[in-house]
């Protein structure tokens, strides 16, 4: 696999939630034939596309949304690690990224909780300022309320 980086390279394209949801879902049969192709040429090399940490968290909200595609945490999981893992496919922050992910199948957190603590656990903080209960549920973790 090809070398992974925090920060965009310059001059490589970013990628909008809307190319993943098409290749995902196949409910636009002609945009995922498109998404495809691309990223065929992802895997293979021959591209290279940029997602920041919106992207991500889009295509989480959007997957599992009760109002849109419905599919359980695990499965969404699972369905995007599928595509970060692409050689060509660079990832804006991607150890916290792949660490939230894992939070966020295994707890009732949402992928911005579960962001927030995978970046707490990078950066060996133990502490939240939050009025959100949810963070009460992962042990090393304090929250306090401001």
């Amino acid at each position: 696999m090809g070398k992974r980086t925090a920060r965009p390279i310059r001059g490589v394209p970013l990628i909008d939630t809307d190319v993943i949801i098409r290749l995902l879902t196949g409910d636009d049969l002609e945009k995922q034939a498109r998404a495809r192709d691309l990223f065929k040429r992802i895997e293979a090399g021959e591209a290279t596309v940029f997602a920041p940490i919106t992207t991500i968290a889009d295509c989480v909200y959007v997957l599992s949304s009760p109002s849109l595609y419905k599919l359980p945490r695990p499965e969404v999981v699972g369905l995007l690690l599928s595509i970060l893992r692409l050689r060509g496919f660079r990832l804006q922050d991607r150890r916290v990224v792949l660490k939230a992910l894992d939070l966020y199948a295994a707890t009732t957190l949402d992928f911005g909780d579960a962001y927030i603590v995978a970046s707490m656990q990078r950066l060996g903080s133990r502490k939240v300022y939050s009025f959100d209960r949810d963070f009460d549920r992962i042990k090393e973790i304090q929250r306090l309320e401001p």
